[in-house]
């Protein structure tokens, strides 16, 4: 598969996945375990807040990544309400990290200090729009973020936006996001026109998942049903489990709080200071041995039934879509 497969070309990998960047879940341990396996290891800058943290964990990666077939990136939210964009924009190309996801932002200067050492960016997109700003500043790629994603998901159907996205964009990877979570769900996206899968909430359900186990199992418990979208955590529809801590948060901003985030003058302190209050009501849930209970996850907890390594994870994935392909072959 390594030698037809442009996204494991593109991004030195052996399977097509990549092990989406989830804030306060994805850490090293995560990391080492995709790459192992041979995915794209993904986790957010901003899981790393503290002065000396990121580079530490980026010369583990990069000296860990010598020895094995995968590889790893990282999310930086570009948005200037981000108040550590340009620091962890500046950390990581000097240790020239291998991939980047960019979202909510203008991605530029990521993508020109990536290429000027072989660094490849994708950029998260959820609409034909963002698509073209992005193309225009010459991405490498785009993560289709479509509905059903945990985290800030998009408004619109993966069967809709993959194919528009290779209607216009003919040239430009595409990897799919939102609901996928085993062999069938990458088949389906890679049929529709994507490279590969970005996969987030079954590996919430994970051993090495630093999380604590009421979150797992949580995800495990969740079905579709149970996940809504919330503009209160991060200003931005972000899905959440529906449980008595998202109730009690509520699902949409009011009136004075749109005001706030749509005002010139107060849109960026306000929209930063809303994803701060979020930043730490999650990490309050996510620790062990805490009580809090406000945990995002996407709507393919319905399809997540047990917590297992994540290189269990990935050795399924491959077994199901491998059998998935043979059975297909069958029939025509």
């Amino acid at each position: 598969m390594k030698d037809k497969n442009e996204l494991n070309h593109l991004l030195k990998i052996n399977f097509p996945i990549i092990m989406a960047p989830m804030f306060l879940v994805s850490n090293l341990e995560m990391m080492k375990a995709g790459i192992r396996a041979g995915i794209m290891s993904t986790f957010p800058s901003l899981n790393y807040r503290k002065d000396g943290e990121l580079e530490k964990v980026l010369d583990e990666l990069n000296a860990y990544c010598k020895l094995h077939s995968g590889s790893y990136g990282v999310n930086i939210i570009v948005q200037k309400s981000n108040p550590l964009s340009l620091k962890h924009t500046k950390i990581c190309l000097e240790k020239q990290v291998p991939f980047f996801i960019t979202s909510l932002g203008n991605p530029k200067d990521v993508i020109d200090g990536a290429h000027a050492y072989g660094g490849k960016v994708f950029c998260d997109v959820t609409n034909l729009v963002h698509a073209k700003k992005c193309v225009d500043v010459n991405c490498d790629g785009f993560i289709a973020v479509g509905q059903g994603a945990g985290g800030h998901a998009g408004p619109n159907p993966l069967q809709v936006l993959i194919p528009a996205l290779k209607e216009i964009f003919p040239n430009t990877p595409i990897v799919a996001a939102g609901g996928i979570t085993n062999g069938a769900g990458l088949l389906s996206v890679q049929v529709l026109g994507a490279s590969g899968a970005s996969i987030g909430t079954r590996f919430i359900a994970s051993t090495e998942a630093g999380v604590n186990d009421n979150y797992k199992n949580a995800v495990v418990s969740s079905g579709m049903d149970d996940i809504v979208m919330t503009t209160k955590l991060s200003g931005t529809p972000c899905a959440v489990i529906n449980n008595d801590a998202a109730k009690k948060m509520g699902y949409t901003q009011n009136w004075l709080e749109k005001w706030l985030s749509s005002n010139q003058q107060t849109k960026k302190w306000f929209k930063m200071l809303v994803q701060i209050r979020g930043m730490k009501k999650l990490e309050k849930s996510v620790l062990p041995n805490n009580y809090q209970s406000l945990w995002t996850a996407g709507k393919s907890s319905e399809l997540v039934h047990d917590i297992i390594s994540c290189e269990e994870i990935v050795n399924r994935i491959k077994q199901e879509h491998e059998k998935i392909l043979k059975e297909l072959s069958h029939l025509i």
